[in-house]
C-alpha cells in the first residue's frame, strides 16, 4: 500500500520523483492553486500559461506531465485538474482534493516518491489528499502472470505509487498526524474490499472468504464465529440455505465483532455475500454472468469497515454479519415456486431464483437483531432497479426511520461517496402477498429496488432503527478508470460506514 508521510519542506527543495500540483478552473484559464507557488516560481510564474498551451484548463481528471525546470529537485511535475476555481473566501472541497490526489497517484503508477503540493487549510484537506492518492494508487495484479525479464520489467512500471508525501500539512501536530493514519486506515481498508471483490469465484467462495475474515480478525483482535452448512441447517437458517444449496461450495454465516469496553452504542452491519450469482434455476441471460463475482461486495464493504473501526479503536461495538453464498443451478438447486422457512420462521414463496440477495440478507438481518443493536445497516448489490433509477455512481438509502435515512444520505455525501435517499411506500408491500406462504421474494417489477427493501423490513426485529444501501450501481466499475475509482470492484459504502461508526461512538446519531 502505498506510504503516506507528512513534509514541511518546499514543493522545490524536497527530493521526490515527481511533484504533483494543483491547477483550477478558472473564468479566462487555468489558475495553479496553493500549495504550488515554489513551483510556480520555477516556472517565472508562468505555469498556468504553460499548461493551458498543452490544452490544460483545470478541469477535473486533468492530468499534465511536464519537465521540471532548474530550480525543483524533482524531475517530473503533474498538474492536476480541480474543477471550478472556488470562491474567493472558499476553500477546495475535499472531495476535489481526494480525487485530484487519485488521478495523480494513477497517472503515477510506477514512481517510488511524489511531493503532494495541493491546497492544505487543515487536517481534513491532508486527510482527503492522503485517501485519494491511497485509493487512486490501488492496482490488483495477484493475477498476471510474469513471463521472463520483459514481462517482469513491464510489471515494475505499472506498481502503484510507493510513497505520498503530503506538503502543507504540519508533522507534529496531533490532528494532522490522526488525519494521515485515519486516511490510510479507511483507505487501506477500502483497497482490502476491492481485493475480496476482485478475487474471481473459483478463488473466492464461501468457505475461503470466511477463512480470509478469520485471519484478518485474528490480526486486528476481533472475535469470529463461523456458521457452516450443517450449523445453518440445524439452526433453521431457511433463506442462506436455500440459496447455497444449489452449489458445491456451500454457505456460511459470518460474525465478526470488535467491542470497546467504554463503548454505549452498538452497531450491526449486515453484508450480502453472494460469491457467485448465477441466478440459480432462473438463470441470468447472456451477457449478466460474467462480472457476478461482485455480488459479494456488500459483505467486502462490511468487513473492511469492521476491520477500519478496529484500528482506529473507535469507541463504539461493530458487529459484521457476512451472509455468504454461492447461487448455482443444480439438481439439488432451490426451484422458483418452492417455499422456504426463514430463521425468523416466516415462509416465504421464491417466485424468482435471481433474487436471492434478499434471502440470505433476511436471515442474516434476524440473527442480527436478536442481539438487539442500537442500529442494523445492511448492504448489498440488491437489484438493476437501482441502478436503472440511479445509474451506476449513486447507492440508494432506504430506512425505517427518516432522520436515520437522512443521517446516512448526510455522512455518505460528506465521505464523497454519492447516495440519495429512496422511500418505502406501503402500497407496495401488498405486491409481495402469496396464496401459499407468508409473502413471495418477489413483488411489482416496477419500483423493484424500493420492493426488495420492503422485504427486508420484514426481517428486522421490533424496534429497531435499521437502514438499507442498495450499491448494485457503484460497487464494480467497468468502465475507464477516473479519480481515485480503479476499474473493478470499488469499495462502495465502506468509508460511509466508518464515518458513521464514528458519529455513534462521539454520540452525534442519539
Amino acid at each position: 500500500m502505498t506510504a503516506l508521510t507528512l513534509s514541511t519542506s518546499s514543493a522545490a527543495t524536497l527530493r521526490a520523483d515527481a511533484v504533483v500540483v494543483g491547477v483550477a478552473k478558472g473564468p479566462k484559464g487555468p489558475v495553479v492553486a496553493p500549495g504550488a507557488e515554489a513551483v510556480d516560481q520555477a516556472f517565472d510564474g508562468k505555469l498556468a500559461a504553460v499548461l493551458e498551451t498543452l490544452g490544460a484548463s483545470g478541469g477535473e481528471g486533468e492530468a499534465t506531465k511536464l519537465p521540471a525546470p532548474s530550480g525543483l529537485k524533482a524531475p517530473v511535475v503533474l498538474a492536476v485538474g480541480l474543477g471550478e476555481l472556488p470562491a474567493e473566501d472558499e476553500g477546495f472541497a475535499e472531495e476535489a482534493l481526494r480525487r485530484a490526489a487519485g488521478t495523480a497517484a494513477r497517472a503515477l503508477a510506477g514512481v517510488k516518491k511524489a511531493a503532494f503540493a495541493l491546497p492544505v487549510e487543515d487536517a481534513e484537506s491532508v486527510a482527503a489528499i492522503g485517501e485519494g492518492a491511497i485509493m487512486g494508487a490501488y492496482s490488483f495484479t495477484s493475477y498476471r502472470g510474469t513471463d521472463g525479464k520483459k514481462e517482469t520489467a513491464k510489471a515494475d512500471r505499472s506498481a502503484p505509487l510507493a510513497e505520498a508525501a503530503i506538503l502543507g500539512g504540519k508533522p507534529r501536530d496531533k490532528a494532522f498526524k490522526a488525519a494521515v493514519e485515519r486516511a490510510a486506515a479507511v483507505a487501506g481498508e477500502v483497497n482490502r474490499a476491492r481485493d475480496l471483490i476482485n478475487i474471481p469465484s473459483n478463488d473466492l467462495f464461501p468457505k475461503s472468504f470466511a477463512t480470509e475474515a478469520q485471519t484478518a480478525a485474528k490480526e486486528h483482535g476481533l472475535k469470529v464465529e463461523v456458521l457452516d452448512e450443517k450449523a445453518l441447517l440445524k439452526g433453521g437458517f431457511g433463506g442462506i440455505m436455500g440459496v447455497g444449496q444449489g452449489s458445491a461450495n456451500p454457505p456460511r454465516l459470518v460474525r465478526v465483532a470488535y467491542t470497546h469496553p467504554k463503548a454505549e452504542k452498538t452497531l450491526a452491519l449486515v453484508g450480502k455475500g453472494i460469491t457467485y450469482d448465477s441466478g440459480g434455476i432462473s438463470l441470468k441471460p447472456a451477457g449478466h454472468n460474467e462480472t457476478m463475482k461482485c455480488d459479494m461486495s456488500g459483505a467486502a464493504a462490511v468487513f473492511a469497515a469492521v476491520v477500519a473501526v478496529a484500528k482506529l479503536g473507535l469507541q463504539v461495538n461493530v458487529t459484521g454479519w457476512l451472509a455468504l453464498a454461492e447461487n448455482m443451478p443444480s439438481g439439488t438447486a432451490t426451484r422458483p415456486g418452492d417455499v422456504l422457512k426463514m430463521y425468523s420462521g416466516k415462509t416465504v414463496e421464491v417466485l424468482n431464483t435471481d433474487a436471492e440477495g434478499r434471502l440470505v440478507l433476511a436471515d442474516a438481518l434476524t440473527r442480527a437483531s436478536e442481539e438487539n443493536p442500537d442500529a442494523i445497516v445492511d448492504v448489498a448489490t440488491l437489484t438493476g432497479a437501482m441502478v436503472l433509477a440511479l445509474g451506476e455512481r449513486t447507492f440508494g438509502v432506504m430506512a425505517n426511520d427518516d432522520a436515520f435515512r437522512a443521517a446516512i444520505h448526510e455522512i455518505a455525501e460528506e465521505v464523497g461517496e454519492q447516495a440519495w435517499p429512496m422511500p418505502l411506500p406501503a402500497e407496495l408491500r401488498k405486491t409481495m402477498d402469496s396464496s401459499i406462504a407468508d409473502m413471495a421474494n418477489m413483488g411489482d417489477r416496477m419500483g423493484g429496488g424500493l420492493v426488495a427493501g420492503l422485504f427486508l423490513k420484514e426481517f428486522v426485529g421490533e424496534g429497531i432503527t435499521w437502514a438499507h444501501l442498495d450499491i448494485a450501481g457503484p460497487a464494480f466499475h467497468e468502465k475507464a478508470p477516473y479519480g481515485y475509482t480503479p476499474k473493478g470492484g470499488t469499495g462502495s459504502a465502506v468509508r460511509t460506514l466508518v464515518r458513521l461508526a464514528e458519529r455513534t461512538a462521539d454520540g452525534d446519531l442519539g
